[in-house]
């Protein structure tokens, strides 16, 4: 591969929070079954969001939506930290590596959404620099953004 980004399959941080969701499958399965419609269904959908929403904010029409679904991700990643530290104070999460994953991918995310809010920053000076002031619609830099 180029290096080159296609798809939201192509982004690292992608690819490490489906690895991270399933760890998070067979660490929960181990949780006490009282726990399966509490903390440990929670804590899964929170896991589950994190590559949904880039996912999804991937194959959306503009990049400020796609910003937009990036900081959703984020707040799962916060939602799952805090239940992972209950679950820790629990004595059901032992193994703190599991934790720091989740703060790499934060920290990923944390870079892709500052490159991409650069980028649209970037975009949004060309457009006005490159078309007369007359020539400027908010509709036109939403839709580009």
């Amino acid at each position: 591969m180029s290096g080159e980004i296609r798809s939201h399959e192509d982004l690292v941080v992608w690819k490490k929070s489906i690895d991270f969701v399933t760890k998070i499958y067979k660490i929960t399965s181990e949780f006490p079954k009282a726990e399966i419609y509490g903390l440990s269904a929670q804590i899964r959908r929170a896991a589950i969001s994190i590559p949904s929403n880039i996912a999804e904010g991937s194959g959306r029409r503009s990049l400020k939506e796609y910003i937009q679904f990036l900081y959703v991700s984020l707040g799962s990643v916060t939602e799952l930290e805090t239940q992972l530290m209950i679950s820790r104070n629990l004595s059901l999460l032992k193994d703190d590596e599991i934790m720091n994953e989740l703060k790499e991918i934060k920290r990923m995310l944390i870079g892709l959404i500052h490159s991409l809010t650069k980028a649209k920053e970037i975009y949004t000076m060309i457009i006005k620099v490159s078309t007369k002031p007359e020539q400027w619609s908010l509709r036109k830099l939403n839709d580009e953004e």
